[in-house]
């Protein structure tokens, strides 16, 4: 089990390297019934040309250059500048792609905080070591919040700004943690000997959605966020994981092998209406909404490498952002300040 949580929760070292118990406070889980549905110049900037046509990704294998929405920013991690991971911000339609992180360590995960000032990320600073960071939207005030000598990773900003919840494997296993935004208050949500990662917040932040390996298959789950009221809301035997929460709270973006190639799928909060919106030989994964629901940026191998796109809510008009030389990955769609 380690190494699946190696290879899922430090993807980014593989990636970059070459290729691409449970329950509540009382051990008790609820289970829902199983749906039936299925690069950057020396001063960090960069300015990448206009998508090419071709390639594939609308349904019927086609690729539109339409450009995207607007609205917000994207903030992603990039090993075009030396072959390590660090994180970069863009507009959303790809342009003006900024560096804004450079050292010797591997930087992914990153996230925008609700109002779009700050950005908390994961940094890997020795083999099975890694902290989470916070700095400002351009990459200054770096601060190291959770520095456990284990491996801390993927955060999320509360709706309100003012938590963050992240995996640990602090106390064994990974778990889902909670802390204050400035890393005061960790407090453990899920106790489970399998582990538990990738949280997400719900728009209202009454419940986190995570995946979890303690069915001995790695599904969708959602609590309380308080930890409480863990309920199952994928039941296969394929990997469902890499969850997202709309803003209207409604629907759930999660990353599933279940077709027999990695794709990006979308449900309803509870679980129902699973539909696959990619459906293409491609691997697929990461997805995020933009701040208004209405598309979806994700990852996708391309050309050998693996960029970042985006997508209308229903996998429809897939354009492509990201054209580096190397590694584009983990997309965060948040907020301009």
């Amino acid at each position: 089990m380690k190494f699946i949580v190696a290879f899922i929760s430090l993807s980014l070292i593989l990636l970059f390297a070459g290729a691409c118990g449970g329950g509540g406070g009382d051990g008790a889980e609820t289970t829902s019934p199983s749906p039936t549905g299925g690069g950057g110049n020396g001063d960090g900037t960069e300015t990448t040309s206009p998508p090419p046509t071709g390639g594939g990704g609308n349904g019927d294998g086609s690729e539109t250059t339409a450009p995207p929405s607007t609205d917000g920013k994207i903030v992603f991690a990039s090993d075009r500048d030396g072959g390590k991971s660090e994180i970069y911000i863009m507009e959303a339609d790809g342009s003006q792609q900024t560096r804004l992180t450079n050292n010797t360590f591997t930087d992914s995960n990153a996230v925008l905080s609700p109002d779009g000032s700050r950005i908390a990320f994961d940094r890997v600073v020795s083999f099975g070591n890694a902290d989470v960071y916070v700095m400002d939207v351009d990459g200054s005030n770096e601060a190291a919040i959770a520095d456990s000598p284990v491996a801390d990773q993927s955060p999320t900003w509360s709706p309100d700004g003012n938590q963050i919840a992240f995996q640990s494997e602090r106390d064994g296993a990974f778990e889902i943690f909670v802390m204050e935004s400035d890393g005061s208050n960790p407090t453990r949500l899920t106790t489970n000997t399998s582990n538990d990662y990738w949280p997400d917040w719900s728009p209202d932040g009454s419940k986190i959605a995570f995946h979890s390996f303690r069915d001995d298959n790695g599904e969708i789950y959602v609590m309380g966020a308080d930890g409480s009221n863990q309920t199952r809301l994928t039941n296969n035997t394929a990997l469902d994981y890499q969850v997202s929460w709309s803003l209207d709270g409604s629907r759930l973006l999660y990353a599933s092998n279940r077709d027999g190639n990695n794709e990006i799928y979308v449900m309803d909060a509870v679980g129902g209406d699973q539909i696959n919106l990619t459906n293409n030989d491609a691997f697929d994964g990461e997805p995020a909404w933009s701040p208004d629901d209405s598309k979806i940026a994700f990852s996708r191998v391309a050309d050998g490498s693996r960029e970042i796109y985006v997508m209308g809510s229903d996998g429809s008009n897939v354009v492509r952002l990201t054209f580096s030389s190397g590694h584009d990955a983990y997309a965060h769609w948040g907020r301009s300040q």
